[in-house]
């Protein structure tokens, strides 16, 4: 898909990895990028647009879909995550995470699927995680609303293909955000993962294993499950 030129809508881009492919997309020549945060006076980036998207309103993402109408680029990024083991999980995060994650890209993606439509079809893409394939036990429901988010990415691909709309899942081990600050594990650069999203999307690829953890786990999905973990066999 060719991004110059090109109107992107990326949510939770006030900071961390949204922040950076807001960047991103508009070094790589979109006409317009409408930054989506709760609170847009949190979006301080020159070149971008901030707008009101809190993706858990319903109402608020039908409004900004009604009013953005030139969009041709939609990004679900915006994400909550905790440390949280299975056994001890807090249920009320849960369910947090499972209306950010899964069902607040759920709606952005209802909401906007007209407005890309009209304008040629364009681009979905979801900002998935390497645990939308597996459990991370100690982010055990943030895994499990990635896993969910990654079901309905697959959902939307098919839904959304006749009218020409690519539809893009993003996969790839630890950034280096506010979610994994207490994390001791090798991390990547928000800024090296978002040019990895802009160039897999200008190729339109429909799936975007950004690392080869994300490629080695994906390879393995179909083995026994004590390869993918091994310490519970």
């Amino acid at each position: 898909m060719n991004i110059e030129g090109a109107v992107a809508l990326v949510s939770g881009a006030n900071r961390g990895l949204g922040q950076a492919i807001a960047r991103a997309l508009v070094e790589a020549g979109a006409a317009r990028v409408y930054a989506g945060a709760r609170d847009p006076q949190t979006v301080t980036d020159p070149g971008v647009i901030p707008v009101a998207l809190d993706v858990t309103d319903a109402a608020q993402v039908a409004a900004r879909a009604a009013e953005l109408t030139d969009v041709s680029i939609v990004v679900n990024n915006a994400g909550i995550g905790s440390v949280a083991f299975p056994l001890t999980a807090d249920l009320e995060q849960a369910r947090r995470e499972l209306d950010v994650n899964y069902l607040g890209t759920l709606a952005v993606s209802q909401a906007f699927a007209p407005v890309l439509a009209a304008n040629g079809g364009g681009a979905l893409v979801n900002v998935l995680s390497v645990v939308s394939f597996v459990n991370a036990q100690h982010l055990t429901t943030y895994s499990a609303s990635k896993a969910a988010q990654w079901s309905i990415t697959n959902g939307l691909r098919v839904a959304l293909r006749e009218q020409g709309t690519l539809v893009t899942g993003v996969h790839v081990g630890y950034i280096d955000t506010d979610l994994t600050r207490g994390l001791d594990d090798a991390k990547h650069a928000p800024e090296d993962v978002a040019r990895a999203i802009v160039d897999g999307v200008r190729a339109g690829d429909e799936e975007i294993l950004v690392d080869d953890f994300s490629r080695t786990v994906k390879a393995g999905l179909s083995a026994d499950p004590r390869v993918l973990y091994p310490v519970a066999a």
